[in-house]
């Protein structure tokens, strides 16, 4: 974890950019992705945000090129279930689109789940809209174990967000 770029804040939380072995990452990396397979074919792709407090890693958020110019990917994002809703994840978010208008970036993109309420709430908070349904993104075909439900909501398809930088 870096010392010097990241923020102070409340919880006395650093957020920077990580340049560690990803493999130190993957249960944070787990909990949001639940295809092995897709998580091993990018886990090592992009730049990595990390929070860090007291020495351990809480959170991270994966950003990564996008095929279109000036557009890129929020991939993978995670906070340890136990600091969740105490505002590392919208930190995270913040610090990356900072960074990414920095670097030149107009746009963002992240995918959720659309059987993940919680999700869909947190990246509209953060000025995501609504911009496509990717239809039956998740299952095995794709590297999806089935059935999967998430609050009893079978997964099923993508939701692809946009907000401009």
């Amino acid at each position: 974890m870096p010392g010097n770029d990241g923020q102070m804040g409340a919880g006395d939380v650093i957020i920077g950019w990580y340049d560690g072995d990803r493999g130190a990452l993957r249960a944070l990396f787990e909990e949001a992705e639940d295809s092995r397979a897709q998580l091993d074919a990018y886990i090592d792709d992009g730049r990595v945000l990390a929070a860090e407090r007291g020495g351990e890693i809480v959170g991270h958020l994966q950003l990564v090129g996008s095929n279109r110019p000036r557009e890129i990917e929020l991939k993978n994002m995670a906070v340890a279930e136990s600091l969740r809703g105490t505002g590392i994840g919208r930190r995270l978010v913040e610090q990356a689109v900072d960074e990414s208008r920095a670097a030149g970036y107009s746009r963002m993109v992240v995918a959720t789940a659309a059987a993940d309420i919680d999700n869909l709430r947190f990246y509209q908070r953060r000025d995501f809209r609504f911009d496509s349904v990717e239809q039956d993104a998740f299952g095995p075909d794709s590297g999806y174990p089935e059935p999967v439900t998430i609050d009893g909501i079978p997964l099923r398809d993508r939701v692809w967000f946009t907000r401009k930088l």
